[in-house]
């Protein structure tokens, strides 16, 4: 009876040694030899196996190849809509800035504290009381100047034409032209036309009536590029069609700084001029009777 052979454990057989050897088929003739364990054998495929995943990674994390894989993004994407995401909110606040001052004009140029709030605000400026035909609602203090005035001088005009100077605060002041040249369309509100139009050559300077704060800058449909000054004692000027605006909202100016360029912009405007309006206590008045242009 033979005797059996002992088994051999899983080390043991790891740390065996084996013989693979490469022979042609024509001849048997020995073309290679490798003497390994198995132990080796796995090592060395495992080694492969981690330096190909490697690879792998590598591959698809640092080259243009990610992008055709589900989930990867492209980098400079992200990057576009971060900004156009920052743009925006950008955006969002300077036009509700913009939608603010249009009240402030609104409310300053309509003497009252509650502005009606409307979806064309954008375009809320002096075109949106001109269109009406009629003047912007007089305080209740405006109110009572007219009626004492009128009742000093019965053939006083309320529109700003002939009218006693005397009882106007606007004699005290010094108005600088703000631009030389000829008046081709005087003031005339029972027209809706609360200004005068001056041409000049092109390309001419226009320059602030009085010290002021800039209350508008901007472009309009009507007018095109327009500017409005907020002086002292509630009086406006209001400068249109003009081609380059060179003041923003908020600035300060003094009189005679140049704040636009003669232009020809807006849909009311035929040729390069500068409409210019005068408003005292909330009524237009004809610039003509306190500014030699």
């Amino acid at each position: 009876m033979t005797e059996e052979k002992p088994k051999k454990t899983l080390l043991k057989r790891l740390r065996s040694r084996y013989f693979f050897i490469i022979r042609k088929q024509e001849n048997f003739e020995e073309r290679l030899s490798v003497r390994m364990s198995l132990a080796s054998l796995i090592m060395i495929t495992g080694g492969l196996i981690v330096v190909l995943i490697v690879l792998v990674i590598s591959l698809v994390a640092f080259t243009p190849l990610r992008e055709y894989i589900p989930g990867y993004a492209d980098v400079n994407m992200r990057k576009d809509l971060f900004y156009l995401s920052f743009k925006t909110d950008s955006l969002q606040e300077a036009l509700q800035e913009k939608s603010n001052y249009v009240r402030s004009i609104r409310r300053i140029l309509s003497d009252s504290a509650e502005v009606e709030d409307t979806s064309n605000a954008a375009q809320a400026d002096t075109a949106s009381y001109k269109n009406k035909g009629a003047f912007a609602p007089a305080s209740r203090a405006d109110s009572l100047l007219r009626t004492e005035v009128e009742s000093q001088n019965p053939y006083n005009v309320a529109m700003g034409g002939n009218k006693d100077k005397s009882n106007n605060n606007l004699d005290d002041y010094f108005f600088f032209a703000p631009l030389k040249g000829i008046i081709t369309n005087g003031f005339n509100p029972y027209a809706n036309h609360f200004g005068v139009d001056i041409t000049s050559k092109e390309n001419e300077a226009i320059k602030a009536t009085l010290d002021g704060t800039i209350i508008l800058s901007a472009w309009t449909l009507a007018t095109g590029n327009v500017i409005i000054i907020q002086h002292k004692d509630n009086i406006l000027s209001v400068y249109e069609h003009n081609s380059v605006l060179l003041k923003k909202e908020g600035d300060h100016v003094q009189a005679g700084d140049v704040i636009a360029i003669v232009g020809n912009t807006g849909e009311l405007s035929t040729g390069p001029h500068l409409h210019f309006e005068l408003w005292y206590q909330g009524s237009p008045v004809n610039p003509v009777d306190y500014i030699t242009f």
